[in-house]
């Protein structure tokens, strides 16, 4: 199994000439997951010898619009290079709670129809990740009706013990969010490799002395 990691952006605030805002790209046998979607995101894919239709999974840090203002001219994007398939897997989308509605709002104002299904994952910040006069419950921004092309995606409470979050848990993969602690709720995340067999044979060893 290869891995392979692209820096799309590295910079901050907002995007420059020669270093675009927050990006980075994990490839996997032909998949592709995006962490973070800045403005500019998706002219650094086409730039890149990347695939934007093979992105899967979106994971977003917080809602800093450096870290995500680029997701839903990407999803648009990914629209328009996409044909209508009722049997193709969503884009699961990962972030803290507020970038459903944020997603659904965008796209609701704009007039946008999706033509692949997507579905949000929301992680539950606890409160004590930024100062109280930051922190915003958007529990109540759930009640959003459901955008076209949108599956019911989950809502992940931090695991006390653990102190994680559990996103991704495949063959292969297991994606894990932890706190961090920032002026807005963020998360970081784990990609860690499941354990693989060997190919040592033990047996024959034993037998050769």
């Amino acid at each position: 199994m290869s891995l392979e990691v692209t820096f799309l952006g590295t910079g901050s605030a907002y995007p420059g000439p020669a270093r675009a805002a927050s990006a980075l790209a994990l490839r996997r046998e032909g998949h592709c997951w995006l962490f973070d979607c800045a403005e500019g995101t998706q002219t650094q894919l086409m730039r890149s010898h990347l695939k934007a239709g093979r992105i899967t999974k979106i994971f977003i840090t917080h809602l800093h619009g450096d870290h995500f203002f680029g997701l839903p001219g990407l999803l648009c994007t990914l629209s328009l290079q996409s044909s209508p398939d009722p049997n193709k897997p969503p884009v699961d989308i990962y972030g803290p709670l507020g970038l459903r509605s944020f997603i659904w709002r965008t796209l609701e104002l704009s007039h946008s129809q999706l033509l692949f299904p997507y579905v949000v994952h929301e992680l539950v910040p606890t409160r004590d990740q930024c100062p109280a006069e930051e922190f915003k419950d958007f529990s109540s921004l759930d009640k959003d009706e459901a955008s076209s092309g949108e599956a019911q995606g989950r809502i992940i409470h931090l695991d006390p013990v653990e102190n994680s979050y559990l996103l991704v848990d495949d063959e292969q993969f297991v994606v894990k969010a932890f706190r961090l602690f920032h002026r807005i709720p963020s998360f970081g995340f784990a990609v860690e490799e499941k354990p693989r067999a060997g190919k040592l044979n033990v047996q024959k060893l034993k037998e050769i002395g």
